[in-house]
C-alpha cells in the first residue's frame, strides 16, 4: 500500500472522482481536506457540487493556505484526501508568497503525515505559454510542484476521460 499516492490530470478529467475512490481503498476513517475558497458564486457551487457528489463518510477540514498545519494535525489511521494542490498554490500565488518556501513546507508536511495521503493536482503544462507573467509564474511554479509531488509519491495515477493509468506504482484493484 502507498503512504502518498498523487492523482494527476487535467481540469474535468475525473481526478477527484478516482482520488475518492482510491481514499476508500484504504478501508481508513476519512478527512477531506479541502484547498478551495468560495470568492464567488460559481465557485461556490462548484464546492458544493463537490461534497454533495463525495457523499457521507468524509470528516472536511479547510485549508486554504496552511495545508502543512493541517496535515501535521491529522491524526495516525485515517486516511487524507487533499484536493486540491493546484488551488493551494493558486491561493498562495494570489496572497503574494513565496511559493518555494510553500511547497517546501508541504513536502515536509507530507513526509511526515501520519496516515496515507491522497493529493489532487491539476497538469497545466499541456497547454500554451500563456501570454501573461502571472500566469507563466504560476504554471511554471505548479509544474515544479507536480514533479516533486511526483518523485515523493509512492503512486501516481494520472486521469483523463475519467480512466486512470498508473504513471509510477501499480493501478489499485478496485478502480475502474
Amino acid at each position: 500500500m502507498w503512504q502518498l499516492a498523487l492523482v494527476i490530470g487535467g481540469a474535468r478529467s475525473g481526478k477527484s472522482r478516482i482520488a475518492e475512490k482510491l481514499a476508500r481503498l484504504r478501508g481508513m476513517p476519512l478527512i477531506y481536506v479541502a484547498t478551495a475558497e468560495a470568492r464567488d458564486t460559481e465557485m461556490a457551487e462548484r464546492i458544493a457540487r463537490h461534497r454533495a457528489d463525495r457523499g457521507a463518510g468524509w470528516t472536511t477540514i479547510e485549508a486554504p493556505l496552511d495545508l502543512a498545519g493541517a496535515l501535521a494535525a491529522m491524526p495516525a489511521g485515517e486516511a487524507v484526501l487533499v484536493d486540491c494542490a493546484t488551488l493551494w498554490l493558486s491561493n498562495h500565488l494570489l496572497a503574494g508568497h513565496d511559493l518555494d518556501a510553500e511547497a517546501d513546507r508541504l513536502m515536509a508536511a507530507l513526509a511526515a503525515a501520519a496516515g496515507p495521503a491522497t493529493v489532487v493536482t491539476n497538469e497545466t503544462g499541456w497547454g500554451i505559454v500563456p501570454d501573461n507573467a502571472l500566469a507563466r509564474t504560476f504554471r511554471d511554479a505548479q509544474g515544479r510542484l507536480n514533479q516533486r509531488l511526483a518523485a515523493q509519491a509512492d503512486l501516481v495515477l494520472g486521469v483523463m476521460a475519467g480512466l486512470p493509468f498508473a504513471l509510477k506504482g501499480t493501478l489499485p484493484r478496485g478502480l475502474p
